[in-house]
């Protein structure tokens, strides 16, 4: 942390050149993370805030001779020393600033540097994603305090589809299964449509009695009745689903989905529920405990309309910002292009899958995710991972093929060079 000193040395005249604090200061290095700030934190500050281009070098220039801002996001990409620079950079600001960092090193000791060491609030790597910022940087620009996220457990993603038959739950299904294998994470596949549900089929899972029993008595739900109620897909990944009969009624109780969430919650990673827009109670409450809302959408006018209804929906009390939006089937013949769904939405759909009706039908048949195959639709579930969720690589010391959620209310926090 700068000393008296160095801040009292300070003359009055430079005092009175360096002016007023701005509220957010970002030096970002290329324009792809800038957008995303951009867009992860206006939902927040619909003022915005300022961004200029450049690195920590081009940062601890420029404040050397203007007022610090409240909030400073720095880039260190491509810096050889990035720790010297970030210690550089705390001569020249005042100590009371929340330094937000990004970078292009996937190494947690380097997180702990930063964040333990230099005090800095957090640290994200490249490249960038609209969850990422909202969940790690958002609370510390807005001094947000969200009682969801401080409690441990996994997080919970909804995917809607919004008119019948876009592709949602083939979405969901290859979804869940990239986190349990690829990312190999905890992960339940859950499907809420105790009638036609078909998630389980796509991953040729069995179903079962339990989850009508947790919506019917959620007082009998807990960790035990949880490990019984999901069916195994593999070591990672499980699937909770029903096949009641059509002519049987179903009594939901009001509180079924909170407890049941919370359950699946202490026992997976990740929750992928595949939550189709009906005006029932289970579905509007699945939609408002989620962490993070996907919406599908197909190239069409009427897919167009309802994705503008679902986005105007409040937000849960979990989700810092909007719904994800997919495009899919893109390029379908007759469809509207890309261009004109991006003038309709005012905005470009974050991830855009390919139209690929024999390939996703022939593994729909088969009971087969059709994630596991190389091609372009397993690079687009791989950029929504991204997306929905902040799973980040270890460094070699923890072991080859180790993931981490990286949380900053999960660790420890000691004073350093900032704050």
């Amino acid at each position: 942390m700068p000393d008296d000193g160095v801040l009292s040395a300070r003359s009055p005249a430079e005092a009175g050149v360096k002016g007023e604090r701005t509220a957010i200061l970002a030096f970002v290095a290329d324009a792809d993370s800038e957008t995303v700030l951009r867009e992860a934190i206006v939902e927040a500050l619909p003022q915005g805030m300022e961004v200029r281009r450049g690195n920590i070098r081009t940062a601890i220039s420029v404040l050397s001779r203007t007022a610090t801002p409240r909030v400073l996001i720095v880039d260190v990409s491509g810096e050889e020393q990035p720790l010297t620079a970030l210690g550089d950079l705390s001569q020249v600001v005042e100590p009371d600033v929340r330094v937000l960092v990004i970078g292009d090193l996937e190494d947690v000791n380097f997180y702990r540097h930063i964040t333990r060491g230099l005090g800095a609030l957090e640290y994200l790597y490249k490249p960038l994603s609209r969850d990422m910022v909202a969940r790690h940087f958002r609370p510390f620009i807005v001094d947000e305090k969200n009682s969801s996220e401080a409690v441990l457990g996994g997080r919970i993603v909804t995917v809607t589809g919004v008119r019948g038959g876009v592709g949602a739950t083939t979405i969901a299904a290859n979804l869940a299964w990239h986190f349990g294998f690829s990312a190999r994470r905890h992960t339940v596949l859950f499907d809420p449509d105790l009638y036609c549900g078909s998630a389980a089929l796509l991953l040729n899972a069995k179903t079962g009695s339990g989850l009508r029993t947790a919506l019917e008595s959620p007082q009998r739900i807990d960790e035990l009745f949880v490990e019984r109620a999901t069916q195994p897909v593999a070591e990672r990944l499980h699937v909770l689903a029903g096949e009641e009969k059509l002519a049987d009624s179903l009594t939901y109780a009001p509180d079924a989905a909170a407890k049941l969430l919370e359950a699946l919650r202490r026992r997976y990673n990740f929750v992928v529920a595949d939550v189709p827009f009906l005006p029932l109670a289970l579905n509007r409450d699945l939609l408002d405990l989620a962490h993070q809302r996907v919406l599908v959408l197909d190239p069409t006018l009427a897919a167009v309309r309802d994705t503008l209804r679902l986005l105007a929906l409040p937000p849960g009390p979990a989700q810092p910002r909007r719904a994800v939006v997919i495009l899919n089937r893109a390029g379908r013949p007759g469809g509207l292009t890309t261009r004109e769904i991006e003038d309709a939405l005012k905005m470009k759909p974050d991830v855009t899958m390919p139209d690929l009706p024999r390939v996703v039908g022939t593994a729909a048949s088969m009971g087969e995710p059709v994630v596991a195959a190389r091609g372009p639709f397993r690079a687009g579930i791989i950029e929504l991972a991204r997306e929905v969720a902040f799973v980040r690589l270890l460094d070699s010391s923890a072991g080859a093929g180790s993931t981490e959620l990286l949380d900053p209310k999960r660790r420890r926090r000691f004073f350093g060079l900032f704050g």
